[in-house]
């Protein structure tokens, strides 16, 4: 079936729908859907876990929209990497001069592959519990060809990706600004790691680090 604008997703109000819901190309040409928010010079692109879609982005691409950032959450369906490199174009089409790419697991995967063929390259890169390989994406190959400052979290106890933020941050030696943040005792995975207050500000300061 087509993708049409004005998809709600199963979460998106009427309103939110109409004003965010969009359809846009990913680098291999399939049609791509998300929800766009926010307005700003910086853009950011929010890729999501395997078992979620746009929806476990949503509060924090409004919240981040409130920032000053102008965000799109990409609806996966296909190729992740193809898909961000797509939302990355349909951001800096609407004068995102400025990017940052932000993935959950699966998505955290497909943004550190991502960055390091997307042209030009983003300017910083989050991770949250990415498993290190998923499908046709290496994130544990494509760190070392990192060269965007990149932020990489997971719980300590959130296994094995815990493990996979401290083998990506020491393979991702030619990227500046390269912080590894895992907090002890902590199990939360992807996206609700930023249910937490102090993680939720970690990452919100490593964005407005490189935003400017």
């Amino acid at each position: 079936m087509p993708l049409k604008k004005g998809d709600g997703f199963g979460c998106l109000t009427p309103g939110q729908a109409k004003a965010g819901s969009v359809v846009f190309k990913g680098t291999g040409g399939a049609g791509t859907a998300g929800f766009y928010a926010g307005r700003g010079n910086t853009g950011i692109v929010l890729a999501h876990q395997a078992d979620g879609n746009v929806c476990q982005w949503k509060d924090r691409a409004l919240e981040l929209g409130k920032e000053g950032f102008q965000v799109l959450a990409v609806n996966s369906a296909g190729d992740d990497v193809a898909e961000v490199d797509g939302a990355a174009a349909h951001l800096r089409a609407k004068g995102a001069w400025k990017l940052i790419l932000m993935g959950a697991s699966k998505g955290g995967t497909a943004v550190v592959r991502a960055a390091t063929v997307l042209e030009p390259r983003p300017d910083a890169a989050v991770w949250l519990s990415g498993p290190t390989e998923y499908g046709p994406d290496d994130a544990l190959a494509a760190a070392p060809k990192l060269t965007s400052p990149v932020l990489y979290m997971a719980g300590a106890e959130d296994s094995p990706f815990g493990d996979a933020a401290v083998q990506l941050s020491r393979a991702s030696t030619k990227a500046p600004g390269n912080r590894l943040h895992e907090p002890k005792g902590v199990y939360e995975h992807g996206v609700a790691l930023l249910d937490d207050a102090k993680n939720w500000s970690t990452v919100l300061a490593f964005l407005k680090k490189y935003c400017i």
